[in-house]
């Protein structure tokens, strides 16, 4: 099915940056726009158009100004045989099955259309297609993959969607869910949910679902990483909104800089290498009596490809994480080269993150 933007009005002509940042906002939601057309309010082949469109197999977003939303309702219930009532100081199409503010939903035969009402200087509307996108993505923690297609695959077949599974770490995998029918996917990860409360998460993007869970509750997370080289501050400050929650990162790469500005012990340093069970608890430990974070985070290992002895070979990685009132450390043995061991250090933390306090991520 594809997708198509139509934009009624002179203004989303010559305003530019009106524009560009509605489609900004379309392809961050959406995705891919196979075509855009304009259209002037006047023109009288509008009708045809709509028309037309409402009895393809596509689906396509109108955006036009407050002047003529009310018009194209009107023209949308003409071509559907339908009539317009007023829904939430709204007048839409009576068919309208999604209506939010300035936004409105309707299926007609094999078409999807969403209208959105924007002017200069507002907010994008909410996209009302997202509600019903064919495909989505869920993660899912702690689950044997054998366990999860014997819970998953009596509901897909139930709501008629399929999914793929991908193993991100070990105890990590991604869920792609795909439909032909709009609607089911949210029924079949609500159910998928229900059977597994506290180890399913219903976001694509896991590093903006932690941001945005932390900012909600106003709390914090910090870092010390050695091995990683700051490749975790970098994956939360590339997303927007990590100044919320992130206060910084502390690379602590030499014993000299764990010792300094952690406060790690020399001794232990040197009675446990810095690649250690007890130097990764102190590292943690460091971080949050440095930031008052409410979480902390600490990595140190042997990325390679030198530096491994027998005892600890390359790939070797320890990791811990802290809250106020608890702390777990694990002792890890990754393969492949020096980027992706750092790659699989960087998300088995970030998985630690989200299992030490259940109740803040579940």
């Amino acid at each position: 099915m594809k997708s198509h933007v139509i934009f009624i009005g002179n203004k989303f002509v010559y305003n530019r940056s009106l524009k560009e940042y509605i489609l900004r906002k379309i392809e961050n939601e959406t995705g891919f726009v196979d075509s855009i057309t304009y259209y002037k309010s006047s023109d009288n082949s509008l009708f045809l158009y709509l028309e037309e469109q409402l009895n393809s197999e596509n689906r396509f977003i109108i955006i036009t100004s407050k002047k003529n939303f009310s018009t194209i309702g009107k023209l949308i219930s003409t071509a559907t045989s339908d009539s317009q009532i007023v829904r939430d100081g709204m007048l839409v199409p009576q068919k309208a099955s999604l209506f939010e503010k300035r936004s409105y939903l309707l299926e007609h035969k094999s078409a999807v259309v969403n209208v959105l009402q924007i002017d200069v200087g507002e907010e994008m509307p909410v996209l009302l297609l997202c509600s019903l996108k064919t495909q989505a993505t869920v993660h899912i923690f702690e689950e044997e993959k054998e366990t999860l297609l014997n819970i998953l695959l009596p509901i897909a077949q139930m709501y008629e969607v399929t999914f793929e599974v991908t193993t991100l770490i070990e105890g990590w995998m991604r869920i792609d869910i795909s439909s032909k029918r709009y609607g089911e996917i949210s029924k079949f990860i609500h159910s998928a949910k229900k059977l597994l409360p506290k180890k399913l998460i219903n976001s694509d993007a896991i590093i903006s679902y932690i941001i945005e869970k932390l900012a909600k509750q106003g709390k914090k997370v910090s870092f010390a990483e050695s091995c990683t080289g700051g490749l975790l501050a970098y994956k939360f400050t590339k997303i927007n909104g990590a100044s919320k929650i992130l206060d910084g990162s502390l690379v602590t790469y030499s014993n000299d800089l764990k010792e300094n500005w952690l406060g790690i012990s020399h001794e232990i340093v040197v009675e446990n290498g810095a690649v250690s069970r007890e130097v990764v608890a102190q590292m943690s430990e460091g971080a949050m009596n440095v930031s008052q974070a409410d979480y902390t985070l600490s990595v140190s290992g042997i990325a390679g490809n030198g530096g491994g002895t027998e005892e600890k070979p390359v790939g070797t990685v320890y990791i811990g994480v802290r809250t106020k009132d608890k702390h777990e450390e694990i002792h890890l043995k990754f393969s492949g080269d020096r980027n992706y061991v750092q790659e699989q250090s960087a998300l088995y933390a970030i998985k630690m993150l989200l299992l030490i306090e259940k109740e803040t991520f579940f």
